[in-house]
Order: C-alpha cells, then structure tokens, then sequence
C-alpha cells in the first residue's frame, strides 16, 4: 500500500479525516492523529477488518464504515471511549458479538446488512437514541432492547419480522418507527393501493429540470410534464427518483404505496403519476409542482442533534404561523391514521411551509401500514406520532417571536401556555398519556378560538 500523508480537517470545526481509495486494509498512519482525530469516515473502500491498535484513536466521535466489506462487527470499537455514533451501512456483517458494542453509542446504522439476530448486550446501551436496521434478515429482537430506555428512532423495514417487537411500543421516548417490508405486515395487491387509478407516466412525457431536494430515499427534480402527446402544452411537477432497492428507511416500493394510499389532503403532496418505467434505472413518482415560496420548515437532524431538527440561529415564528402550521400538520396525520398509515417521519425538514404559515407534509419513505380493525396496537402507533408532533410543536414554541407580541399580550401568553401545554401531553414518557390526533386537532381548534 503506498504511504499516506494524513491530515485531520479543522474546517468543520472539528479534526476530521475522509479516505476512500480502495483500501483493503487500514492505514496504519491514521493513528498517528490519535490525540486530536474525532471524525473518521472510511466509506467507500474494501475494508473488512481493523486493528487492535484502532482503540488508541481515544477521542474519535464519530466513525464511518459504510460500503466496505466487514462481515463481523469489529469488537475493537467498544474499547474507544468516545465513540458514540458507528455506521456500518451497506457491508455483509452477518453477526455482531456481546463483547462488540459499546454502551456510550448513541446512533448505529447497521442498514442493508445481513443480520439474522441482535446480541442481548443491546440493551447496554442504554444512551442509544437512533438505530438503523432497515434491509437486514431479523426475524426477531431481544427482550433486551426494552432496556434501550431513551431510544428515540427505529428504522426496521425490510427485514423478515414476523410480528411487531412489542417491547418497543412501551419505550418512553420511541418517536420514530419504520417497519415496512416484514411478513407481519405484508399487505395483499391492491389492499391499500389503488393502482389502477394512478396514471402511468412515461419517461419520454417527462422532461427533468433542476435537482429541488433530496433525501434517503432519492432525489426530486423539478420537471415539465407533456400529458398529451398530441398538444404541445406541458404542466410543471416534481418528479422522485428513487435511489436504490434499500433506503436508511426502507424500500422504494413501500413508499410509492404509501404516498399512493395517503389520498388527497389540502397539506399533503399530490401524486399525479407513478413513471411507467424507470429513469436512469430509477423507479419514480410524478407530483404535483410546489411553488418557491414553500421552504423547508427545518433542517434534518445534524450528527449531534442526533435525532432532533435543526434550525437557523435566526429562524423565528409568530404566534399566528405557529398554530396555523400545528393545526394543518395535525390535520394531516389524523388523515393519514384513519387510513392505517403511520408518516413514521414527522420531522420539519418533511414539512414544506410559507410565510403565513400553510404547510405540506412529504416524504414517506418511513411510512407504514397498520391494522385499523386492531384498535388497540393503532392508537398505540398513533401515539408515537403524537410524541413526534410534541417534538415539532416544542421547535416552533422555542422560537416564538417575541418581537410581534400582538396588542393583547394576556390573550398571546394565555394562548402559549395552552400551546405548552398540549406539548408536554404528547411528550409524556407513558406513552398510553398522550392525546390521539382527533383530539390534538380539536385542541388546537379551541385554542385558536382565543386569538
């Protein structure tokens, strides 16, 4: 192998290193920054071990091992004493020992691996707040991943579950949960997704334009639409190219399904066509065009925010933009749930705003189907949304602008408090405590009456 010369990146703010060249075996040379490295990514190469000597790197964060060809979890890791964030994402670990993780993780991505069991030593970790295991080959996990008490997120999709882990459903803080893709919730062709009515698009019909957003599951680009081959009149849409078999959240086919079975709603993105057949090998969907004066209403959670939005030091809302965003995302979700979809991603960088406030849901890539006939497991996934909407709603409370206090300030005060209010109902750690959307959304109805 030829020599390295290695130096860690202060650019971002913290030393940092990113090698992909190929490399079959680790570069000895990367621990010569052993006193300062606290990023490694080593993504892309043909790695398949580490050294023991890797555990000198004493102050590494933060590891990236994604695209490699590790078939075991490398058991060295656990003896790096702050090292809370691994990815393993898209190697061929088939197995991970009880000695292997260490308990300060607070974020693993074992996505599309080929996992057939967890170790029970999971639930050492009790710091883990995010875990990925979409595209692996689980048929159950242990009991013992009750003990992860402050897991937030859960990707579980695509896996070989033969029913939903119930000891998830009793976590005090489970936000976010994807299990699309498992036998236990396999739906029959047709049972949520009405196919025949979904116009085919054909690729030629379809001209791409400029990249307007992507995320784990593809990329959406602005696009002109020809419905009729015969006229020469064409309609602006969006168009979602997604990126592979197996996303962070799950597969391509599961979201079509969803955003297909999510129906119309004045705050969700219209599905004007499914494309016919790929684009540059990509499945895609066709949307309605969102005009520029929607923005994202946040940024996706950041590798120390971990599982919570992030936002401009600048970003504020008024009392007025607040409500009317909390009541036409609590309206959508309460949509989604009477049709047994559960978002599974009700995040602010999926919510699309304007100035005043009117908002549009999007991306579900983490989107799952559950049995409304089972009234008692759907209010249950009902209300980890609940506790992701108290999340969205603590955001826009904790950058309440002052500076446009209305005339009445008891009334604002007064209408904040309730606000506050209805936000710590659906954060409570019981998670049976937390208000369904029917009654979020009424809430927010009669607080808005006081303004």
């Amino acid at each position: 192998m030829k020599p390295l010369s290695l130096n860690g990146d202060t650019s971002m703010g913290e030393p940092r290193l990113k090698l992909s060249d190929n490399l079959t075996e680790f570069p000895l040379e990367i621990l010569e920054l052993a006193d300062s490295l606290e990023i490694l990514d080593l993504s892309n190469n043909q790695l398949s071990t580490l050294p023991k000597d890797f555990s000198q790197l004493k102050k590494l964060r933060i590891a990236f091992f994604n695209n490699n060809q590790f078939e075991e979890f490398p058991e060295v890791l656990a003896a790096c004493p702050n090292l809370s964030m691994v990815s393993f994402k898209s190697n061929n670990i088939k197995t991970i020992s009880e000695t292997a993780l260490s308990p300060n993780i607070r974020w693993l991505i074992l996505t599309d691996n080929q996992l057939t069991t967890l170790p029970k030593a999971i639930g050492n970790l009790t710091k883990l707040q995010k875990f990925m295991l979409a595209g692996n080959q689980l048929h159950t996990l242990p009991h013992e991943l009750a003990n992860c008490q402050n897991l937030e997120l859960i990707r579980l999709a695509a896996n070989r579950l033969k029913m939903l882990p119930p000891q998830l459903l009793k976590l005090p803080r489970l936000t976010w949960l994807a299990y699309a893709g498992n036998p236990f919730c396999q739906t029959t062709d047709g049972q949520h997704v009405g196919n025949a009515s979904l116009t085919a698009i054909a690729p030629a019909a379809v001209q791409l334009g400029e990249i307007l957003g992507q995320g784990a599951s593809g990329v959406i680009y602005k696009g002109l639409w020809k419905p009729n081959a015969a006229s020469e009149d064409t309609r602006p849409v969006a168009v979602k190219l997604f990126k592979g078999e197996i996303t962070s959240d799950g597969l391509p086919l599961d979201e079509m399904q969803a955003c297909i079975a999510a129906g119309a709603h004045p705050n969700l993105v219209k599905v004007v066509g499914k494309l016919s057949q790929p684009i540059q090998g990509k499945a895609g969907l066709v949307f309605s065009f969102i005009t520029p004066e929607y923005g994202n209403l946040g940024g996706p959670p950041s590798l120390d925010s971990c599982t919570r939005d992030t936002y401009s030091n600048d970003t504020t809302f008024t009392l007025p933009v607040i409500l009317k965003i909390a009541q036409g995302i609590a309206s959508v979700v309460a949509h989604l749930h009477t049709r047994g979809i559960m978002h599974g991603d009700l995040y602010a960088h999926n919510i699309l705003v304007n100035e005043q406030g009117e908002s549009i849901l999007g991306d579900f890539g983490a989107a799952s189907f559950y049995n409304l006939e089972d009234g008692v497991s759907g209010e249950t996934l009902q209300r980890l949304e609940s506790r992701a909407f108290g999340c969205l709603l603590e955001d826009l409370l904790d950058r309440h602008s002052s500076d446009n206090i209305s005339d009445d300030i008891e009334t604002e005060l007064n209408v904040l408090e309730h606000l506050r209010q209805l936000q710590q109902r659906c954060l409570s750690p019981t998670p049976g405590e937390r208000p369904l959307f029917g009654t979020i959304c009424q809430h927010l109805t009669e607080v808005s009456t006081l303004v």
